[in-house]
């Protein structure tokens, strides 16, 4: 039986399962490679600290990345170091080597990827990342094979955990989102600092990744709409479960080819955002740290993926979905294919602009009790194209503001963002109003 030699780059916590997987179930992968497998080195800045279930004392370890990178006899390098630099840097080196990688860096992906890509093409080798969208659900192999006889029509869902986490205890316990988020960080389940989760940023960076491969497009992350979660509050968590909704942190693209009258809707929206989903959806069911994804193809219709997310076993599983294909091929001589790579298809779609999506919309007015108020909101909301569905208006209190909420019918953004402009510079309003897209129509 033939040998294939890793390099481990990073020993954190997916580094860490990467390891217990190979070492509680060597005999099962390597059946499944068609090879055995060898550990050549683990390099990690940080060579003392305790790992949970790992004896360090028996791996090859190094403070040294270049131990991995200039070995010639490593063939596969896994990098868990995370962040742009150095991963970007040694990514490119362990490339230019003729090294196939293996990586969960879905950041780096998001900001470089088309160049690592490139650079793995022009290498002949493999850049494989199914463990950088949604963890241990195999998304990335299901859009780039299973669905390769589709035009997707729609990719959207919830692929952050941590904010799935914050409103599913909103929604659940009427807590406000400090409270819940100060919980998750002492369960582990949000960083110290938790910017890229709270604020939509690694929902962007995945979703920047799966429409490069469902729409063969490459799409910029700085052109990705993204907003988070910290200014939902639990007054719209409340009236959300009153209209039949729950609010979900969504990743969302749509294609579509329309023209004619609106050929402003051609082209694909890429966008993350709070969104309002009816409760009797599956995708309102996903709570906790759970993942889930929705797939429209024109042939297979709707799928969808659900599972953990993140974790140190379920991502450590993705990355050996990736590393035991890679050794497979190199035990039998089966070299790597440069049409496996994301690449921008020939007729790849434009970039929407967001203000011309078109969905309905949720909005909560701070208004002061007085006749004619609901009457001059309604009024601009009419000049702007945008009907009604339904109001809820609680409460009566002449000088103190109250809220009056709406459902519109679908509408255009920009339509709805010059209507609120106009609607927050009335007298009578008080503060600005809130306004939460909706998915699935009104209930």
């Amino acid at each position: 039986m033939s040998e294939v030699r890793i390099g481990l780059l990073g020993l954190g916590t997916v580094g860490g399962g990467v390891v217990k997987l190979l070492e509680s179930r060597r005999a099962l992968l390597e059946e499944r490679a068609g090879c055995r497998l060898t550990l050549a080195a683990v390099a990690d800045t940080d060579l003392t600290r305790p790992r949970e279930g790992l004896d360090l004392r028996r791996l090859p370890m190094t403070a040294d990345a270049a131990r991995v990178l200039d070995d010639p006899s490593v063939q596969i390098v896994i990098e868990l170091i995370g962040g742009l630099e150095p991963a970007r840097s040694f990514i490119l080196r362990a490339l230019a080597a003729g090294k196939h990688v293996v990586t969960a860096n879905k950041a780096l992906l998001a900001h470089h990827g088309a160049e690592l890509y490139d650079e793995a093409r022009r290498r002949g080798v493999t850049l494989a990342f199914e463990a950088a969208v949604a963890g241990g659900i195999p998304l990335i192999r299901a859009v780039k094979e299973g669905l390769a006889a589709n035009r997707i029509r729609s990719v959207f869902g919830i692929v952050n955990g941590t904010s799935n986490y914050i409103l599913s205890k909103m929604t659940g316990e009427g807590l406000d989102f400090s409270t819940v988020l100060k919980e998750a960080q002492a369960h582990g389940y949000a960083e110290a600092d938790p910017t890229l989760d709270v604020e939509g940023l690694d929902s962007a960076h995945k979703l920047q990744i799966l429409v490069t491969l469902a729409f063969r497009t490459f799409v910029d992350l700085k052109d990705i709409h993204t907003e988070g979660i910290t200014r939902v509050g639990q007054q719209d968590i409340a009236y959300a479960s009153e209209l039949g909704y729950r609010i979900k942190l969504l990743a969302i693209a749509k294609a579509s080819d329309r023209g004619g009258e609106r050929a402003e809707d051609a082209g694909v929206e890429v966008r993350v955002h709070p969104t309002m989903i009816p409760a009797a959806s599956p995708m309102a069911a996903v709570s906790g740290v759970f993942n889930a994804v929705f797939i429209t193809g024109d042939a297979v219709g709707d799928l969808m993926f659900y599972g953990r997310g993140a974790g140190q076993l379920p991502t450590a599983s993705a990355i050996w979905s990736d590393a035991l294909e890679i050794a497979r091929r190199i035990a039998h001589g089966v070299p790597a294919l440069a049409l496996e790579l994301p690449q921008a298809g020939a007729a790849a779609l434009p970039l929407r602009p967001m203000d011309t999506i078109r969905c309905c919309y949720y909005l909560r007015v701070m208004a002061r009790d007085r006749p004619g108020v609901l009457s001059r909101v309604a009024g601009i909301l009419g000049d702007n194209d945008i009907s009604i569905a339904s109001v809820i208006q609680k409460g009566r209190a002449a000088e103190e503001a109250v809220p009056v909420v709406m459902m519109s019918h679908e509408a255009r953004e920009r339509d709805m963002r010059v209507a609120l402009a106009a609607i927050d510079r009335l007298p009578d309003v008080a503060a600005a109003t809130t306004m939460i897209r909706v998915e699935g129509g009104p209930a």
